[in-house]
């Protein structure tokens, strides 16, 4: 069985799944999430303690390189780049299925989950 920790960075939020793969069974997906990037880190390594995490999966695009150099020093886990080119569309499909759209006033979609800082 592995445990895999997807992780989409970006500049200001950064995705983040876990998804456990049985062999010979469906893959179950056990957390995701939308988080501000400078809760990334914090989110990522408290993931890998709660799910048992034994591969983590970077996308390659936005700032990767030094995101990749802070992810090392923080698990110490294979960490497998892959190509993200149109993730981000295939990702925002899945959500809303996952999540349909609430809509506001000027039916604009609204997304339910995003963890940002409060203002202190």
């Amino acid at each position: 069985m592995t445990t895999i920790l997807g992780f989409d960075p970006g500049r200001g939020k950064c995705g983040v799944a876990v998804v456990r793969d049985s062999s010979g069974a469906e893959r179950v997906i056990l957390h995701h999430d939308v988080v501000a990037a400078e809760l990334a880190l914090s989110a990522i390594a408290a993931l890998v303690v709660e799910h048992g995490v034994t591969q983590l999966v970077l996308g390659d695009q936005t700032s990767s390189r030094e995101w990749r150099g802070e992810l090392e020093e923080i698990v110490k886990l294979p960490i497998a780049l892959v190509d993200e080119r149109n993730s981000t569309l295939e990702a925002r499909d899945r959500y809303w299925k996952m999540y349909p759209a609430a809509l506001s006033r000027l039916t604009a979609r609204m997304p339910p989950r995003l963890h940002l800082p409060s203002a202190a």
